[in-house]
């Protein structure tokens, strides 16, 4: 039998985008595991196990944890579609692209959006959040905690959580680029209901996304006067098909083998640990930004603190046409780096040091790279530059 050529094709690519990140080999072993029925027993026990460390990397104990069929954004309009009703208010933080996404989700639900615009590169602060709430009384809170568009890490989760509750407000958080890469604590701050994906620092393929509601958030859905208005993400019904001990309920066929990748994946985070990996998300992100800026990129998020260390959004020199150097660097050395977005783009790239992506060694290379491709066209002197400044951090 002849191989499709597609499939000879060089697709080893390094992946230093804003997502998908790199996949671990055991992760891709695991997608060739046999296909099993969606409802076989042994099938069954993969679903108990993968909810159970879902909640550990979520840090919750709530029971609907589960992985939603599709990328990110099905987990956002899981959310959306059980969780918020025609008329409710919701109170949407807008200070980059995936704001924006959930903001205009919302209203295609019928809700009736208030948002907060803020400079993009920046995150809300807790007086915020306190002030806007005091003037509009809401059903839903929204923000993002890792806005992959400007690489800001929001902070004071868990005071906002507090403020939100105050106020009788469910408090949603998209979790999409931070889970797995740095903390998130669900059931200490407060969070009603969060989603996120596999491709990001969880480094599973795109195709499926962990969400978590807790019981307030549950008691909301099952209060709804109507069913919810999306039935694939109806979670009144696929809560029969997650938490119905050997006595499932059929929904729709579950994708087998995207789930034994994140039962794979969620694996491997475990056996690492939390904490190790965490910091070693952290050490990587500081590497690269003493690389990144030894040879002249800044940063689009001014302070450091508000930083996130899976993804690196910096502006580039004066004068240089970014997509055609992240072309050539994907041409010539295999290696993938996002572009802008919205008013960054053709000004800034997004470097991801997401999961299997964040590596020493991975650091190194991207940044001797860059150096290389930098030198050959004039923008600086020294090719090592950067190198040189991410390996003082590691000494």
């Amino acid at each position: 039998m002849k191989v499709n050529p597609v499939y000879q094709r060089n697709l080893k690519i390094s992946l230093h985008g804003p997502g998908p990140s790199d996949v671990p080999d055991e992760v891709l072993k695991a997608m060739s595991t046999p296909t099993l029925g969606h409802l076989d027993s042994e099938f069954i026990k993969i679903m108990d196990e993968t909810q159970d460390m879902q909640r550990k990397v979520f840090q919750t104990k709530n029971m609907m944890t589960i992985p939603v069929s599709g990328t990110g954004s099905s987990g956002m309009e899981t959310l959306v579609a059980n969780l918020i009703e025609p008329h409710d208010k919701v109170v949407v933080i807008k200070n980059g692209v995936f704001g924006e996404r959930f903001a205009d989700e919302a209203s295609r639900f019928g809700a009736e959006v208030v948002p907060l615009e803020l400079e993009w590169g920046t995150v809300v602060t807790p007086e915020k959040v306190k002030e806007i709430l005091g003037k509009n009384r809401c059903q839903v809170f929204f923000l993002v905690h890792a806005e992959t568009s400007t690489g800001a890490h929001q902070q004071w989760l868990k005071e906002i959580g507090e403020i939100v509750h105050e106020h009788d407000a469910l408090f949603l958080v998209d979790t999409v680029t931070s889970l797995g890469g740095c903390e998130v604590k669900i059931d200490e701050w407060g969070i009603d209901a969060a989603f996120s994906g596999t491709q990001k620092c969880l480094s599973v393929p795109p195709g499926l996304s962990p969400v978590s509601l807790n019981e307030k958030a549950m008691q909301k859905l099952r209060g709804k006067k109507k069913k919810a208005r999306s039935w694939y993400f109806d979670l009144g019904m696929i809560e029969e098909y997650w938490s119905g001990g050997q006595k499932r309920k059929y929904h729709h066929t579950a994708p087998v083998n995207m789930i034994y990748d994140l039962h794979e994946g969620l694996r491997l985070i475990l056996k690492e640990g939390l904490a190790a990996r965490f910091e070693r998300h952290r050490k990587n992100a500081e590497a690269l930004q003493a690389g990144l800026e030894a040879l002249g990129f800044s940063y689009v998020v001014e302070r450091e603190k508000e930083r996130l260390p899976m993804l690196h959004a910096v502006y580039l020199p004066e004068g240089i046409d970014e997509a055609k150097l992240r072309e050539e660097i994907r041409l010539n050395h295999n290696i993938e780096i996002g572009g802008g977005l919205g008013k960054f783009s053709g000004k800034a790239w997004r470097v991801g040091l997401m999961g299997h992506s964040s590596t020493e060694d991975k650091v190194c290379r991207l940044l001797n790279v860059v150096g290389e491709v930098f030198k050959k066209h004039g923008i600086v002197n020294d090719a090592e530059l950067g190198l040189r400044a991410a390996e003082a951090v590691y000494k």
